[in-house]
């Protein structure tokens, strides 16, 4: 009897599962498909092929796949090569609390074609659960004052290292980066700053006094740990969080993961300071055989010739770094801002930083087995984040890894012996 499992049958999105399948003939070729409806019905699917063994059995563990979306030994590649029927959608989980992505997972004659797999009775089936969130984790609204978030505390007794999530300016809010982190024990907020409730549809200044503001929300509640809080930023998030970690004093641990070391086209506004824009060059733009537009060149003429006052300071941070850079983005090129972000720290005699460089990761560099998004879509045009789906999701492992560390290492002090 053919049979299909998975261990855990339901685990946490950043979490590995075990997936075998057994009493298959000797040395048979299998097609499997993963399957996956979003909260907006959209479909994403990957599919491979695989040999049973010697004795009828496929372990993921330790099968290499022949073909598909992926091949080698990639025990968790069904997730992060899920692949969204529409062009431009990326998967994008809403409600964290309530309900996991369901995964369903179909071994299939590998005679039928794909086009007619959905009409084809599968041999075995087998549904997973994907929760961004872990049990007893709560959330509530961080509301108070101007700032608009929402706020996920750790279960259990004592304090937590307190972290703000910055995502990129198309989402509003994006939930599913602090309820993870909150699951690996840091009280987590994610932070909006444009495009979300009351707050403004698209940004027409940065002020830093709504950023200090969240933090001060943080270090007040009696959860967190404190003296100093981190930042995760992403994208635009990282020209935020980099100018956070410069102005503000409380900000110790700062992660910067595929944005610029400069500012873009809004003018960042700090008390009387009024920090100017680097400004753009459209015609550097490019578009590729899939229609996403390119974005990674246009800043790299004004970088060599304006006004050197647009570059973050990033020597003035007290805190540390950890830059996260995806070789393969063509949404910023962020391999060239992070290392001219360093030489300037290295000029001033900073050792406060690491640099995490992976080739063949694309910009949206996420938790472990989120599917790799090569472009999505914007307002105006579909943005090209680019990425190869192997060393994507090998990325997506070993970087978050690293930001566990990072966070731990300077947001929990060491408490050392007097004996």
């Amino acid at each position: 009897m053919i049979q299909l499992t998975a261990t855990p049958l339901s685990a946490l999105d950043d979490e590995p599962m075990h997936i075998r399948f057994t009493g298959l003939t000797p040395f048979q070729i299998v097609f499997l498909q993963a399957s996956l409806e979003d909260e907006r019905r959209n479909m994403f699917h990957s599919y491979v092929y695989y040999k049973a063994n010697e004795v009828g059995e496929v372990n993921l563990k330790q099968a290499a796949s022949l073909g598909g979306d992926y091949v080698g030994v990639q025990p968790m590649g069904l997730f992060w090569s899920l692949k969204s029927e529409k062009v431009g959608i990326k998967l994008f989980k809403r409600d964290v609390m309530n309900s996991p992505f369901q995964v369903q997972l179909k071994l299939c004659d590998p005679a039928v074609l794909l086009t007619h797999i959905v009409s084809i009775p599968p041999i075995v089936c087998l549904t997973l659960e994907r929760w961004y969130v872990a049990p007893c984790v709560t959330r509530t609204q961080g509301k108070e004052g101007h700032i608009r978030g929402v706020l996920f505390i750790p279960p259990g007794e004592g304090h937590f290292p307190g972290v703000i999530d910055l995502f990129g300016i198309l989402s509003g809010l994006m939930e599913s980066w602090a309820s993870l982190l909150a699951s690996r024990g840091s009280a987590a907020l994610a932070l909006a700053y444009c495009n979300y409730e009351d707050l403004p549809p698209k940004l027409e200044k940065l002020d830093l006094e709504y950023f200090e503001e969240a933090v001060n929300f943080l270090l007040r509640h009696p959860k967190i740990l404190g003296p100093g809080i981190g930042i995760v930023s992403i994208s635009r998030g990282e020209e935020i969080g980099l100018s956070m970690a410069i102005h503000l004093k409380q900000v110790t641990a700062t992660v910067l993961i595929n944005g610029p070391n400069f500012i873009i086209d809004v003018p960042h506004v700090y008390h009387d300071q009024i920090s100017q824009t680097l400004g753009f060059s459209p015609q550097y733009s490019a578009i590729s055989n899939l229609v996403f537009i390119k974005l990674q060149n246009i800043f790299e003429e004004n970088k060599n010739n304006a006004n050197k006052a647009a570059f973050l300071p990033i020597e003035k941070a007290q805190g540390h770094f950890l830059s996260i850079v995806g070789e393969e983005d063509k949404n910023v090129n962020s391999k060239a801002h992070a290392q001219q972000a360093t030489e300037r720290l290295k000029r001033h005699g900073k050792k406060n930083w690491t640099l995490q460089s992976y080739p063949g990761a694309g910009h949206l560099i996420e938790p472990p087995h989120s599917p790799l998004c090569c472009g999505s879509m914007s307002p105006v045009f579909t943005l090209h984040w680019r990425g190869e789906v192997i060393p994507h999701g090998a990325t997506q492992e070993h970087s978050w890894k690293e930001i566990q560390k990072f966070l731990r290492k300077h947001l929990i002090p060491v408490v050392t012996s007097r004996f």
